[in-house]
């Protein structure tokens, strides 16, 4: 029987997916379990939704318990347009690739283990910007627990090769049979595993660095002998910036969305300098939502300036937007 699955409750599975504390799975694991339909198509999946709630409020307990003893976790609050984390083995280059794609100002050194913490930058692409966060480096002996719950929530994933260094290739293999060990997995595409709810897997990019180095091609053939990952590749030098803009339109790209722009009902011109970005197959009602509640809830209609209609064309709330929409909410 299938389970027919409501909207609603794609949301907040979406939402869990993204999940970064035990807290908010719990949250939307709860709501995914008020929005499913009752039925015996759905008996399995209601039982383990049920087992889910039941080991966040565990690991939420033992969150708390690590607060007060002085171990809080890691929580990067998600800010432009999409968030995207650099992974990689010791001295992959993360650091000097976040410096070269924004403007933050990460210690970048020739030896491991300079990124002890996350260290979040912001990529402009056109008028927009996108979040890239440097995970300090992942081994089979060094993985900080918070990491999973920020490559979860992440839209994309980048995992960095070292091709300057003969250890490049184990490493990454080391990094990827870590993550196997955990409910936190790279693959070619985001989704939750069907038979595991519990079980995420995010979007990554293969991203071999230091194509400049002495021996670095003869390297990347070694990789793909040995890995022959099915993932989008990006071969760059974060230090001379080969590569680098392919792969910064195409990390924007990936993170499907639109941007929109806002005009107040009495102005004669839109605020065209801060776009907002939602999700592709957003509608005019999202976009009142991302302003404020109350305006979704009093929204009467929208006027639409773009592509698919004609200037100033009066759509209902249900009205899905286009990249570059101009539109002024009236409530």
């Amino acid at each position: 029987m299938p389970a027919n699955l409501t909207p609603s409750y794609h949301k907040a599975e979406e939402e869990y997916r993204r999940a970064q504390t035990a807290e908010e799975e719990l949250r939307c694991l709860q709501l995914m379990l008020a929005e499913m339909p009752k039925h015996k198509g759905t008996d399995h999946l209601q039982a383990d939704l049920k087992t889910k709630i039941a080991q966040a409020k565990k690991d939420m307990a033992v969150e708390k318990s690590s607060k007060k003893g002085g171990r809080p976790g890691v929580r990067i609050p998600r800010q432009g347009a999409g968030t995207v984390v650099i992974l990689g083995g010791p001295n992959a280059g993360k650091s000097q690739f976040l410096k070269t794609m924004t403007r933050a100002t990460p210690e970048v050194a020739a030896y491991p283990f300079t990124t002890t913490t996350p260290m979040p930058g912001m990529m402009p692409w056109q008028d927009v910007f996108v979040q890239l966060i440097d995970m300090p480096p992942i081994t089979k002996d060094f993985f900080e627990s918070y990491v999973q719950g920020i490559i979860r929530s992440a839209d994309l994933a980048l995992l960095m090769i070292d091709l300057g260094d003969d250890a490049g290739v184990e490493q990454c293999q080391e990094l990827l049979e870590r993550l196997q060990t955990t409910k936190t997995r790279l693959a070619s595409e985001s989704y939750l595993d069907e038979d595991d709810v519990g079980l995420s897997y995010t979007r990554t990019f293969v991203v071999p660095n230091k194509i400049d180095a002495d021996g670095a091609a003869d390297r990347l053939e070694l990789f793909h002998e040995l890995m022959p990952l099915d993932w989008r590749e990006f071969v760059i030098s974060a230090a001379d910036g080969t590569g680098i803009e392919p792969l910064r339109d195409a990390i924007y790209h990936s993170l499907d969305v639109v941007r929109v722009y806002s005009k107040m009902p009495k102005a004669k011109q839109a605020d065209m300098d801060k776009p907002f970005t939602l999700r592709v197959g957003s509608t005019m009602v999202d976009l009142a939502n991302e302003i404020h509640k109350d305006i979704a809830a009093s929204l009467k209609f929208g006027r639409v300036w773009g592509e698919a209609v004609h200037d100033g064309t009066p759509m209902k709330g249900d009205y899905v937007l286009h990249d570059k929409d101009i539109v002024e909410l009236n409530v």
